[in-house]
């Protein structure tokens, strides 16, 4: 599947809510999706549902609206930012409060910003933004950072919409993900980059798609439903192929799924005009 041209900006993204970013960076060439037949990519039934990890720049708004959308859907989900530092408004647009990821919880930040201008900042929506945070997982954490293939459990009980059973959010006892989801294309960069640099230890596929969702609250609760439904459709074509196998008396080849993503993206694309996806896949 060719990739959907982008809209996303260039430069540096419009001043909004919680966009006080650096200057985007030049990246190296993207690779085209591996061929059909590779090795690593034979899958199990304990690989369903599918494992998901969400990204945007400070770990903050679109990536946690979309960790806690998939939390309370069931599906095991961990996130992450590509930022250098994490980046949230401040008084004004040149002093940004700026934090350190993997380091300062969530709850450290609310705590500090509300005794700084708690008007100010339940104005623009941070104290909201880090009381649902707090209750998802501790802190921030940085893609770069990540240990990939530790496993990791249980963050912390998050109810689903609507009350009753409490999911887990952090789930992902094989320390690996079916699918990376990144909310802005120069952190698809800065993903795609980083696998490539990791030197795929683990001969792992894994999917790694953008869908391009503005930095505000309101277009990262449109964006967070956007990945649900595109989760539940990739979930769904996976269960598909697992079936079909046990029909057929033959065994599960996660191939199958994985041929099938290019045209679920594009059934997706179809309903979502507005939030344009790339996609490539890549190795942990």
């Amino acid at each position: 599947m060719s990739k959907p041209r982008s809209t996303t900006p260039q430069g540096d993204p419009p001043p909004s809510v919680l966009s006080l970013y650096p200057p985007a960076r030049t990246t190296k060439p993207r690779t085209p999706p591996p061929p059909p037949g590779i090795p690593g990519r034979q899958g199990s039934p304990d690989d369903f549902p599918l494992k998901f990890c969400t990204v945007c720049a400070n770990n903050q708004n679109r990536s946690m609206e979309a960790h806690l959308v998939l939390s309370q859907a069931g599906f095991p989900v961990i996130s992450f930012g590509t930022g250098s530092a994490v980046r949230l408004p401040g008084p004004s647009i040149d002093k940004p409060n700026i934090y350190a990821f993997n380091a300062t919880s969530y709850d450290e930040m609310y705590t500090e910003l509300k005794a700084r201008d708690i008007r100010l900042y339940s104005a623009n929506g941070l104290l909201s933004m880090l009381d649902r945070n707090r209750k998802i997982k501790k802190s921030p954490e940085r893609w770069q950072d990540w240990n990939v293939g530790l496993p990791r459990v249980g963050a912390g009980p998050v109810e689903k919409r609507g009350g009753g059973e409490k999911t887990y959010s952090d789930e992902i006892e094989s320390g690996i993900v079916d699918v990376i989801i990144t909310c802005e294309e120069r952190c698809w960069d800065a993903v795609v980059d980083d696998l490539i640099s990791r030197g795929s230890p683990l001969n792992r596929l894994v999917h790694v798609i953008n869908i391009d969702i503005k930095d505000n609250h309101e277009e990262a609760a449109v964006g967070g439903k956007g990945i649900l439904e595109l989760a539940k459709m990739l979930t769904a074509a996976a269960k598909e192929e697992k079936d079909k196998a046990a029909d057929e008396a033959r065994d599960f080849d996660r191939s199958s799924v994985d041929g099938r993503v290019p045209e679920i993206l594009a059934e997706w694309q179809e309903r979502h005009p507005t939030l344009p996806v790339l996609w490539t896949a890549s190795y942990f």
